[in-house]
């Protein structure tokens, strides 16, 4: 029994660096966008994942309508906005 335990004690430590070092900090970042998403509003500053510029025009349920121009609006996913700049 020692020796088997001798011979996982490297792979499990092997496991627990990869869950704190690489896992667990992603985890983190994808709920931070999640709730970022979640909270969006009309008037927010956002930039999407293709990095266009836009305040929020509309926020639905699975959509949100960007302003992007004098008379520009376009629908996007909310899982498409990457980050709000600013709320106003």
């Amino acid at each position: 029994m020692p020796e088997l335990l001798a011979t996982l004690a490297p792979l499990i430590i092997m496991i627990l660096i990869f869950y704190f070092l690489l896992i667990r900090p992603q985890q983190k970042r994808q709920k931070e966008v999640r709730e970022m998403q979640a909270a969006l509003q009309k008037g927010d500053s956002v930039v999407t994942i293709g990095g266009m510029h836009g305040v929020v025009h509309a926020p639905y349920e699975c959509t949100v309508i960007i302003h992007v121009g004098s008379h520009t609006k376009l629908t996007y996913d909310r899982a498409s906005i990457r980050e709000v700049v600013k709320a106003r």
